[in-house]
């Protein structure tokens, strides 16, 4: 049984200005997801499963899935604000979407078999893809053995502003010990720094490791998500911009005892669009990738 990839791909990109999970940024008009899913088939993986808003389905499916038919099985699910637990009602002033572990749990009813999560506008590396799809592999059949793609902070920021990053601790043996979402982060007089709670800026080191959301479960997550979403409604539902992070179900499970998650190491280098400012430097990165080979002009 092949790993499923599920992208993350619901979200408007408001820091960006428009849809940039469908933004050419390629030789050849293609999008940072496109890469993602091409080294994600190469990697060994044998589906994918987008989360998407409704309101821009026809594009997607016209844009993106058009291009795969021939290279990967493909399915979309739907992020929504008043997709909730039975029992619970979306506030009527509510329009922040509900966080990226909501997403996740969308892809219940599709996904069965051990799956990788990604953000659609962040480039990984095809290495990172091999080593996901490996490690996804061996959990088959296993159950509460979840794995992470691990990325140095300083080699993820953006020039143009902050940047939201899930900072990692790590045991001895390499199993994640904690993860906090950290929603500003930037680099101040040359050195990485995040905002905490108390609105102090706080240094950390430039190779601190970060979660770029690409993470590996088995499909065991989904039941725990369930129950940690209706726990996190009970006391959130009515603070607008309350959101139910990857990273604190990931930590809630780790502190329990329930799960272990492994971080695993790649040589890849991460780069993404998160302000307009940034898609000049993502384009030309791209282009050296593929001056350099590692890329056909065309992907698909």
């Amino acid at each position: 049984m092949k790993p499923t990839l599920f992208v993350l791909a619901a979200g408007m990109g408001s820091r960006y200005g428009g849809l940039k999970q469908l933004d050419a940024l390629g030789p050849s008009g293609e999008t940072i997801m496109d890469y993602s899913i091409y080294d994600a088939i190469h990697a060994g993986f044998g589906k994918v499963v987008f989360v998407i808003r409704k309101d821009f389905e026809k594009d997607f499916r016209e844009k993106v899935l058009s291009k795969y038919e021939n290279n990967i099985a493909t399915e979309i699910v739907f992020q929504s604000l008043d997709a909730l637990p039975e029992g619970f009602k979306c506030p009527e002033d509510r329009t922040k979407p509900w966080g990226t572990n909501h997403a996740v749990l969308m892809g219940k009813d599709a996904i069965k078999e051990p799956f990788a999560v990604i953000n659609a506008d962040d480039f990984y590396g095809r290495n990172s893809f091999e080593v996901l799809c490996q490690a996804l592999s061996e959990a088959a059949g296993t159950t509460d053995n979840y794995c992470m793609v691990g990325f140095k902070v300083g080699n993820t920021l953006s020039e143009s502003g902050s940047v939201a990053r899930g900072v990692c601790s790590t045991d001895c043996d390499g199993h994640l010990t904690n993860v906090v979402e950290r929603t500003q982060i930037e680099r101040i007089d040359g050195k990485v720094c995040y905002k905490d709670e108390q609105d102090k800026w706080i240094e950390i080191a430039d190779n601190t490791l970060v979660s770029m959301n690409m993470w590996g479960f088995t499909p065991d997550y989904f039941d725990y998500s369930e129950k940690l979403f209706k726990s996190f409604l009970k006391d959130n539902i009515d603070k607008p911009k309350a959101e139910f992070f990857i990273p604190l179900v990931v930590n809630e499970l780790i502190v329990s005892g329930k799960a272990k998650v492994k971080v695993l190491e790649t040589n890849s280098k991460w780069f993404g669009v998160t302000y307009a400012a940034d898609r000049q430097g993502v384009v030309d990165k791209i282009n050296d990738l593929v001056k350099k080979g590692e890329y056909p002009e065309k992907l698909f």
